[in-house]
């Protein structure tokens, strides 16, 4: 049997369902997210799911303020009646057949991407189901991502379109023009336009900072600002190299 494995970055869909919810009512919540696990269900067909829970202390925001203090600054807590209702949301997703796991240090991200990867590279077909574009750094012809909101595809095409670059340039693009949602800040002075433009003519941040022929207006910002767009590089890059506790047969999706 073809492996499927369908991971579901909770907080990521849990925040945006509870955001349109009139009067913000716990109950609608999570009525209206077990309603998108089942669409879910139904669309992915999975063998495999799970769903990744990040820390909902905005405080923690994990190894990435080591390098770049100002990382997610700023965000807005989870809203107190979602908070007290994560038990309830998070027991609907146990009745569905859904295993939970909670992203302890590391940001959700970064555990989707481990799991993600180490299931995509064996041949095995994987989805990711969030509205979060950083995702699309791992996509290969066995791991995919799924918008469900807009009930879209963020592939290749949409990289080409959303960027302007490949796939294997998207660290090196939000290294050079940042990713202001994140308070990722890039080079000052090169915006999304030039980002693009650079990676058309060299294939990353060591390559154009090395470059003998790049044009003076550039030239002045590497120099200044190189050891900055390394780092919001690293930051903007996932880690794929946690340990994990589980094994596939942990995840098994067994309908209820």
């Amino acid at each position: 049997m073809s492996i499927h494995l369908v991971i579901i970055d909770a907080l990521n869909l849990i925040r945006r369902v509870h955001a349109v919810q009139q009067n913000s009512q716990i109950e609608q919540t999570i009525k209206v997210c077990r309603q998108a696990l089942e669409k879910i269900i139904n669309q992915t067909q999975p063998t495999h799911i799970v769903a990744v829970f990040d820390q909902t202390d905005i405080n923690n925001r994990g190894w990435r303020t080591e390098l770049l203090p100002h990382y997610k600054e700023g965000r807005k807590p989870m809203p107190e009646e979602l908070m007290r209702g994560m038990d309830q949301i998070q027991d609907e997703f146990w009745q569905l057949g859904i295993d939970s796991l909670l992203s302890e240090g590391d940001e959700a991200d970064d555990l989707i991407a481990t799991i993600g990867l180490k299931v995509a590279n064996q041949g095995s077909q994987v989805t990711i189901i969030s509205t979060d574009k950083g995702y699309c750094q791992l996509l290969s012809p066995t791991l995919r991502v799924r918008d469900y909101f807009q009930q879209r595809w963020l592939d290749i095409p949409f990289v080409e379109q959303e960027y302007g670059v490949k796939v294997e340039q998207l660290t090196e693009y939000w290294g050079l023009a940042g990713i202001s949602s994140s308070k990722i800040s890039g080079i000052p002075g090169v915006g999304p336009k030039a980002a693009k433009e650079l990676l058309g003519l060299y294939p990353n941040i060591e390559s154009i900072y090395q470059a003998d022929d790049l044009v003076k207006k550039y030239r002045t910002k590497l120099d200044e600002h190189i050891e900055q767009a390394r780092i919001c590089k690293q930051v903007s890059s996932l880690k794929t190299d946690i340990v994990l506790g589980f094994n596939l047969k942990d995840i098994r999706y067994q309908s209820q």
